[in-house]
């Protein structure tokens, strides 16, 4: 696929998915979602890809979907276009490599769903987060999903229902955000954290955040079942075994998964 609206480019282990349509401050069009669907899979199927950074060009994140592209949709046409997205969000998830938004301006509704559904967030200082449908009419059902599971029940029952903007403090303090730092630090700051993600075996990230996504919103039992699988299974794997030998040993291990 050729992409128009976003760009997709390597630093060593560290890939920069960038969204880069900023006249329409980011909007999430039905091209660009094609195009992340596209390149989500291209990530997932690079070996040597450890990391996944998510970041917009321009002033701003993203400003949620494309409402030009909503008005006279009837119920089917307007069902696929929630179900193309929904599609890419969740492959944030299920893709092997941790993914980190890199956020500067605003990130609404549909791209306030968006950074909630990368693995971490690292935002400037002067960053917003809104989810603010329902002062257009339309409840922001969809990114309710994912905030809920980044920022728990009532404070995100808050966010919805009032549709106000959150600072970047505000948000680092409900969980939606990982890290706040000024402007002129923002591509340092997360760059720095994909590198020392990336130091990391990637079969061991791979199989780390499966796990994660697997247990975190299962009951005590199913979760705990879940975890022992998988950390039996992760031991099975011959990084884990160099890992434990380099750390008795004192030694700096050497991936096997590069």
């Amino acid at each position: 696929m050729t992409y128009a609206e976003i760009l997709f480019t390597g630093k060593g282990p560290v890939g920069i998915l960038t969204l880069n349509n900023p006249r329409r401050i980011n909007a999430l069009s039905q091209r660009m979602i094609a195009e992340l669907t596209d390149a989500l899979e291209r990530a997932a199927a690079d070996e040597a890809l450890k990391v996944l950074i998510l970041r917009a060009a321009g002033a701003h994140f993203c400003a949620g979907h494309d409402l030009t592209e909503m008005v006279g949709r009837g119920m089917r046409a307007s069902t696929e276009i929630f179900e193309r997205c929904s599609r890419m969000m969740q492959r944030l998830h299920t893709i092997p490599q941790p993914v980190v938004a890199q956020v500067q301006g605003v990130a609404t509704a549909a791209g306030c769903q968006l950074a909630a559904w990368c693995d971490l967030v690292v935002a400037e200082e002067g960053a917003r987060f809104a989810t603010p449908g329902v002062k257009i009419g339309l409840f922001c059902t969809t990114p309710m999903t994912a905030l809920t599971r980044a920022v728990g029940r009532k404070a995100a029952m808050e966010m919805l229902l009032t549709g106000r903007y959150y600072s970047a403090a505000e948000a680092q303090a409900l969980g939606l955000v990982n890290r706040v730092v000024p402007l002129d630090r923002l591509e340092a700051e997360t760059e720095g954290l994909a590198a020392q993600i990336a130091e990391a075996s990637r079969l061991v990230l791979a199989i780390g955040k499966q796990g994660f996504y697997a247990q975190v919103d299962q009951p005590d039992d199913k979760a705990l079942q879940l975890a022992t699988h998988t950390i039996a299974l992760n031991l099975q794997a011959a990084d884990a075994q160099t890992g434990i030998r380099a750390f008795i040993e004192k030694k700096n291990p050497v991936w096997k998964n590069r």
